[in-house]
């Protein structure tokens, strides 16, 4: 079994298609938007998806008539386990130094807060409303900051209504790039969060210092039609299913929950129906 999800993944487009489920993870993406975001014909996704899922690296399941897919953890984590064993007999100095034992916790809150960064693609509206419910909830216990891979000028201007209305100050938040938060200078972060498709869709460096990511995608607000209503409605419910996501994170016990039981936590956050 190594040795075909080596096989498999040697395959350059096929690493894309498992990369993209990775960043997607936990969510079961449609084979249509997998093409659509890779560049790919639709009988190639099939292919490339197949040779995945007979590897046991990916999973399949049906809603409707669409076939969706999803990161296998299990197989991942045996495949990286079984080439730990095999490939490098067991020997623990030969992993990359920067790794982190999975085993390990977090650490006591009270001398420094965590830091956590939520992430779209604009950050004009459903990373900013992140930010500004957990600066209002839980400010005192984090750091909390926003960003967007392709930044807007302004913020939503239904997004600060709506704040305002929920008696929290836009103060001085702003739409700030992910550059910010990468390189020498960048602020250690020991959480981030993808609040979009299209972000999580997107490749980027590895963030410095191993933070535990997840992805929590909701529906874009900004994108929703008729009256203003209509649209102040859609950004409710944004704000809705962000303020009980962030509910649940910062109820999580952190100082005693090892790196893997948080990231299933977290995962398991992401995995929220949202009414």
């Amino acid at each position: 079994m190594l040795l075909d999800q080596l096989s498999t993944l040697s395959h350059p487009e096929r690493m894309r298609v498992f990369r993209l489920l990775m960043r997607r993870c936990p969510d079961a993406v449609p084979a249509g938007e997998v093409a659509q975001v890779l560049g790919f014909k639709p009988s190639t996704t099939s292919v490339y998806l197949a040779a995945l899922h007979k590897a046991g690296l990916i999973q399949q399941s049906r809603a409707g008539t669409s076939l969706r897919y999803a990161a296998d953890l299990g197989g991942a984590r045996e495949m990286v386990a079984q080439l730990f064993l095999d490939c490098c007999n067991g020997r623990p100095d030969l992993c990359p130094p920067a790794m982190v034992d999975p085993n390990t916790r977090m650490g006591p809150m009270s001398d420094q807060k965590h830091t956590v960064l939520f992430i779209c693609t604009g950050n004009s509206a459903r990373s900013i409303i992140a930010e500004a419910i957990m600066r209002h909830t839980a400010g005192d216990r984090f750091k909390v900051f926003s960003a967007g891979t392709r930044p807007t000028s302004e913020l939503n201007p239904f997004a600060v209504e709506m704040l305002k209305q929920k008696g929290i100050d836009p103060g001085d938040l702003r739409a700030k790039n992910v550059a910010e938060f990468q390189g020498p200078d960048a602020p250690h972060l020991d959480f981030v969060f993808t609040v979009c498709d299209l972000a999580a869709n997107e490749e980027c460096a590895p963030w410095d210092g191993q933070p535990i990511s997840a992805h929590w995608g909701l529906p874009d607000p900004v994108k929703a039609e008729g009256t203003d209503a209509e649209k102040r409605l859609a950004f409710q419910q944004t704000y809705g299913a962000m303020r009980n996501r962030i509910s649940a994170f910062t109820a999580l016990p952190l100082e005693t929950l090892s790196r893997a039981s948080l990231q299933q936590e977290v995962d398991q956050i992401g995995r929220t129906k949202d009414h």
